[in-house]
């Protein structure tokens, strides 16, 4: 069987969602609000929502902070990943990785080209997994946060996805 099955529980997760952005607000943040949005309706819980600068160090600090917190099991991050000089998140985020999740881009990719065509080169998406924390970086677009959403991370964050989905990943992550 392939997709969700109805029968099975599902297992809420707990997610971080942090905006990198040098000028949105709270206010202004619409894709922010909208992963917020998608998340809870998900069935999950928002553990914290935070916009931060496009700075390193803002970026890997608040993502570390998330990493040793024992109430965050996912990090998505939304914003940064283009290709112009602020554009700094996967360099803050991946030093961070002790394992990359490579098949993320290149399916966010594929899913991405369906929507916005070639334009989907511009984007860095990156996602990887750092002291039992997985973490998803997304552009910062609202097109962009509904197709890695909606098409690739609320699948893997369903625990009733079958073959497989990350959260039955989630007991054995520490593992050494």
């Amino acid at each position: 069987m392939h997709g969700i099955n109805q029968k099975l529980e599902f297992f809420p997760v707990r997610i971080a969602v942090l905006i990198v952005s040098d000028t949105r607000t709270t206010e202004t943040d619409t894709s922010g609000a909208l992963l917020v949005q998608r998340i809870e309706t998900a069935g999950h819980v928002v553990a914290e929502r935070l916009i931060v600068p496009d700075d390193v160090m803002s970026i890997r600090n608040t993502v570390s902070s998330w990493i040793a917190d024992p109430d965050v099991d996912v990090v998505i991050s939304s914003g940064g990943t283009g290709l112009t000089g602020r554009d700094v998140t996967p360099e803050a985020v991946t030093p961070l990785f002790e394992k990359t999740i490579d098949g993320f881009s290149v399916i966010f990719h594929q899913v991405s080209f369906q929507s916005v065509g070639l334009s989907t080169l511009q984007s860095r998406a990156v996602a990887g997994l750092a002291g039992g924390t997985f973490i998803f970086c997304l552009p910062g677009s609202n097109g962009a946060v509904k197709d890695g959403w909606d098409k690739v991370i609320s699948y893997q964050l369903d625990s009733r996805h079958k073959p497989c989905n990350l959260v039955e990943l989630m007991p054995r992550l520490q593992e050494r």
